[in-house]
This record gives structure tokens, C-alpha cells and sequence, in this order.
């Protein structure tokens, strides 16, 4: 007993000792647990703040029209008779840099348009299988976003609300995934290499009468043939437009870049009114496309407008669909760069230059010596039409000179 007794007694101090442990990391966890909701409670408040900002913000610069409702983080013009918005304007922030929201595919009615707004039923019809799977029947276009949800993966909230239908667009799906996925990239890039600033962006759709509607729907949205994106970056006194077509984008989308005034004069919108009147006037009249584009090369050209092409004549744009033809065509453009193989061999970029040429002309170094001139001297900058067969090399459509007869000046 007096063993066990003297065990005792040694021990208690130890016990008395860990119970105080326990105690301290048991008050370490509560304030550890308190500290996290006062963060979180200054974060939902950081939110709101920054949400409120950016509605007075566009009203700062001035909105399309005054015919507008307001949600969380975009403002909105809704057109009844098309069953989509007539434009959408929202804010990129650099708050997207570190934003950990993503998808949240809540599609739904927009609770804020009175009249009601387009429903799932518009875009597809869904069911469920005897085998408990579903199986959907789709009309053809996806629900494409007008504001884009991953321009507001910083707030749930404001993400959430770009479901609403009153954000969604009948788009081709080839045009929605690619193209259009592109120019939305494109701008929240363009965040990522100026974080100090913030894009105010208007998008939607050209609202005209006449416009095919999706025939097997409820509401019958419209089906635009084309679509709008203004931007405008306030605090480096930029601004740049789009117009895109609503099918699969087959030019450098630096192609679709337009002055916001031609963007105005198609939609009969005016955009960021309320800026200063010579501001607004100097912004939206021009575009510098090395600023908004610098991944491409500054030497890079549009391809020559199709449809002022003769007969019988393509673009480098139109190449793609002759590559493996095997018959001679004539493709006319820009040559914006030259450059010779190791093994001598010269190649001539058309349009666009290494290594993001749409199109290439090579002239093998036996056959230079059919050419009385230097091609890479004499050819380059100039606007040319060269004649032949249209190779993949690649995964470049690419043609194949032996002979001077085959390359001639463009003439406009």
C-alpha cells in the first residue's frame, strides 16, 4: 500500500501537469476557431464591398441604356422579344489572379425579370431512362454565357449569378468552346499581365429583327449571327471591341478586333457615355492591337477580306480546306517573315509568322536557282499570290514552289 500510495503521489504532479496542456490547447483551438470566423466575416465584407464597387463603377463610366436591372457583381438589359439580354456589362478584376471558385452550372431563371426569362426547356429536353440514367435531347446551340462565369471565380456569389438565363445566348457549340472561349482567355490575360487595373466589359449578342429562333423550344430565343465584346481598361486609357460570327472562328481572332466605335455603329449602342467627351471619343475611334495581343508578333497582318478576292482565289485562312487536295489553287497574303533551314531550304510565312504561321511557302534550295531574284529579299512585306498544291506539314498548310512563274504581286 505504501507503495502504491508513494506511486500516487508521484504521479499527480504529471497528471495536474497535462491536464494544463489541455486546457492551454484546448483555449489555443477556441481563439484558432474565433480568429477563423472574424476572417471569414472580414472576408464576406471585403466581398460585398468589392461587389458594390463594381456596380458603381459601370454606372461610373456610363451603361448602354437606362432600361437595366442589377444583380450581384453585372448589370443587364433584358430583351423580351429575343428571350436574352440586349447586353451584359461586368468588370474583370485582378481579384480572378487568386480566385479558387469554379463551375457551379446552376442554371436558372433570372428571378429579377419580370416578364420571365428562358428556361432550360429553351436549350434542351431531358429524361429520365428505365436504367435511372438521363438522356437529353439537345436543340443544337449551347447556353453561352454573355458574362463569362470564370470572370468572377473570386466570388461565389456573383459566379452563381452568371447562370442566370438572362446571361445565356443561343451559340453554336463549335463557336461557344472555341472562338469565344478564346476572346474570354484573351481578356482575363490580359488582367494577368496588368493586375494593377481592372477590364469594364459589355457583351451581347446583335439584336435585330427577323432572326431565326430555336424552332423546338418554349420561349423561342433568338439565334444571333453574330456577337459584341467591348473592353475598356480606364486606367491605361485603352478600349478595344469585337465583332465575332456565330460559327467556327477560323481566323486569328486578332482579326475580329474593331474600334468600339464600329461595335456602336452595328448595335446602335453607345458605350462608357459618361467618360469624359474627348476621352470617349479618343478611346473608341482606334485600337492598338500590340497592347491587347502581345503574345503576337508585332509584324503579324490580318488576311486579305475573302469576298475581295477574285475567283478562284483564297486567303490563308481558306488554305486549310484545300491542304491534301492535290489540286493547284491560288492563295494570296502577306509574307510577314522569311527564314532558311539549316539545310538551305527557304521558307516564307504568309500573314502570320513563326512559329504561329497559318500558312507556308517552301522553296527548296535546288529549286531557288529557278528564281531570278532573291524570294526572301524581294518578297518580303509585300502582298503576294502564290499558285500550287497545298501540302500538311506540320499540321501547317503549306505549298511547295519549284518555279518563278508560280508567284506573282497582289494586285488590290
Amino acid at each position: 500500500m505504501k507503495t502504491l500510495f508513494t506511486t500516487v503521489l508521484l504521479c499527480l504532479p504529471i497528471l495536474i501537469f497535462t491536464q494544463e496542456i489541455d486546457q492551454k490547447i484546448k483555449k489555443v483551438n477556441n481563439q484558432i476557431k474565433k480568429n477563423q470566423q472574424e476572417q471569414q466575416e472580414l472576408q464576406e465584407t471585403l466581398e460585398n464591398l468589392k461587389l458594390n464597387k463594381i456596380i458603381q463603377d459601370l454606372k461610373a463610366v456610363g451603361l448602354p441604356s437606362d432600361n437595366y436591372i442589377e444583380h450581384s457583381a453585372m448589370a443587364l438589359e433584358y430583351a423580351e422579344k429575343h428571350e436574352q439580354a440586349k447586353w451584359v456589362a461586368h468588370i474583370i478584376l485582378p481579384d480572378i489572379i487568386e480566385g479558387t471558385q469554379f463551375r457551379s452550372n446552376d442554371f436558372r431563371p433570372d428571378p429579377k425579370i419580370k416578364t420571365g426569362t428562358a428556361v432550360e426547356k429553351d436549350y434542351f429536353l431531358k429524361y429520365e431512362g428505365t436504367d435511372g440514367k438521363t438522356e437529353y435531347d439537345g436543340f443544337g446551340y449551347d447556353r453561352g454565357h454573355l458574362a463569362p462565369s470564370a470572370d468572377f471565380r473570386w466570388s461565389a456569389k456573383a459566379l452563381s449569378e452568371s447562370y442566370f438565363y438572362s446571361n445565356m445566348s443561343p451559340q453554336l457549340p463549335e463557336f461557344n468552346r472555341e472562338g469565344w472561349a478564346d476572346l474570354e482567355s484573351t481578356l482575363r490575360g490580359y488582367i494577368f499581365k496588368h493586375p494593377e487595373t481592372q477590364l469594364y466589359v459589355v457583351t451581347g449578342g446583335v439584336l435585330k429583327d427577323n432572326l431565326a429562333v430555336i424552332e423546338r423550344s418554349i420561349n423561342k430565343p433568338s439565334i444571333p449571327e453574330q456577337y459584341f465584346k467591348v473592353a475598356l481598361d480606364l486606367k491605361n486609357k485603352r478600349a478595344i471591341g469585337f465583332i465575332m460570327p456565330n460559327k467556327e472562328i477560323e481566323y486569328p481572332l486578332i482579326s475580329y478586333a474593331v474600334p468600339v466605335d464600329e461595335v456602336e455603329n452595328l448595335t446602335g449602342l453607345d458605350f462608357f457615355s459618361d467618360l469624359n467627351e474627348s476621352l470617349e471619343s479618343r478611346l473608341e475611334s482606334s485600337i492598338d492591337q500590340r497592347i491587347w495581343f502581345p503574345e503576337e508578333n508585332s509584324g503579324d497582318v490580318k488576311p486579305i477580306y475573302a469576298p475581295s478576292l477574285p475567283k478562284g482565289h483564297f486567303n490563308t485562312v481558306q488554305a486549310r480546306r484545300h491542304m491534301g487536295s492535290n489540286k493547284e489553287v491560288t492563295v494570296c497574303g502577306t509574307v510577314v517573315s522569311t527564314r532558311y533551314s539549316r539545310s538551305g531550304n527557304l521558307w516564307l510565312n504568309i500573314d502570320t509568322q513563326f512559329p504561329n504561321q497559318i500558312f507556308s511557302v517552301y522553296i527548296s534550295k535546288k529549286d531557288l536557282v529557278n528564281f531570278d531574284y532573291q524570294p526572301d529579299k524581294m518578297l518580303e512585306n509585300q502582298k503576294v499570290c502564290f499558285e500550287g498544291k497545298i501540302q500538311e506539314i506540320n499540321s501547317t498548310p503549306t505549298m511547295k514552289l519549284q518555279k518563278e512563274e508560280k508567284v506573282r504581286r497582289y494586285q488590290e
